[in-house]
């Protein structure tokens, strides 16, 4: 994996992952994690893939990317922008898009912003509406830290507040809770990106956009979409009204996942590489 930052329009430097092979003949993939995620949570599906190229990013106030001083900045709108610098810098002419979450919207929005580069899409557990006392739940989570003294404070916080991922063994939920926190100058345990970043929904701007333009631009592209059973996020209304509006969309619901699958689900590993094997 090679690491490098990319400077956005405002000057700020985006923290950029990049696995795999660039010469490898395949199209890459592009990884867009969730609203408060980092580009480690596509670490695992990099590995599965080599040496198929993934890139993926720490937006701003998240990972290692900067923070920002007012958190107008923070509007989901402006990451739009922040992706096509990653992609223009990173030599990414066309790719497949993996979002997650947000990062399924920003897949979306690409559609718009970059057609031309789009080879496809991945939508995970995300769509053009979202049910609103999940949406506010998640603000909620996201908007507060709760420093933790040490690891196994860590992973029974997201236990308690995310319960219904896949994970499974104690090594996996570990391994999630140090894509979460981050060590703090007072050897506390943090959420790591800025809890500022929450700002924007709570205003209520971004929540009043309708979403549906966008996903019926991907109407052109093959898109996979996938839901969990249980998701807080995505109704299956929603996911019905997807796939009339978009026929040739592949789907798959993992049964009693909640927001939001981890994309290392067995069944999702055949149908994900099946998926991008296609394009």
């Amino acid at each position: 994996m090679r690491e490098r930052f990319v400077s956005n329009r405002s000057g700020r430097r985006i923290h950029v992952s990049d696995w795999g092979d660039p010469l490898d003949l395949r199209t890459p993939v592009l990884g867009l994690p969730g609203y408060a995620r980092t580009a480690r949570d596509f670490e695992h599906v990099a590995e599965r893939l080599a040496p198929r190229r993934l890139v993926s990013l720490d937006y701003r106030g998240r990972g290692r990317s900067d923070y920002e001083d007012d958190w107008r900045a923070y509007d989901p709108r402006t990451l739009v922008d922040d992706v096509r610098q990653v992609a223009v810098a990173t030599g990414l002419h066309r790719f497949v898009a993996i979002g997650t979450s947000l990062g399924g919207i920003l897949a979306m929005a690409l559609a718009v912003a970059m057609p031309a580069a789009l080879a496809g899409a991945v939508l995970n557990d995300v769509g053009p509406a979202a049910v609103t006392g999940g949406a506010d739940y998640l603000i909620d989570y996201m908007g507060r830290d709760r420093p933790q003294s040490d690891w196994p404070g860590a992973v029974a916080e997201l236990q308690r507040n995310i319960p219904n991922l896949s994970l499974r063994t104690d090594e996996e939920w570990l391994a999630f809770a140090r894509n979460t926190f981050r060590r703090g100058e007072d050897g506390m345990l943090h959420i790591d990106w800025d809890p500022a970043i929450v700002k924007p929904l709570q205003a209520g701007a971004a929540q009043s956009t309708d979403l549906w333009p966008l996903f019926n631009a991907l109407r052109p592209f093959p898109v996979l979409a996938i839901r969990g059973e249980v998701s807080m996020l995505l109704s299956a209304e929603t996911f019905d009204a997807m796939a009339v509006a978009h026929p040739r969309m592949r789907r798959v619901t993992l049964d009693g996942v909640g927001h939001a699958p981890t994309l290392d689900e067995p069944i999702l590993r055949e149908t994900l590489d099946d998926f991008l094997d296609s394009l």
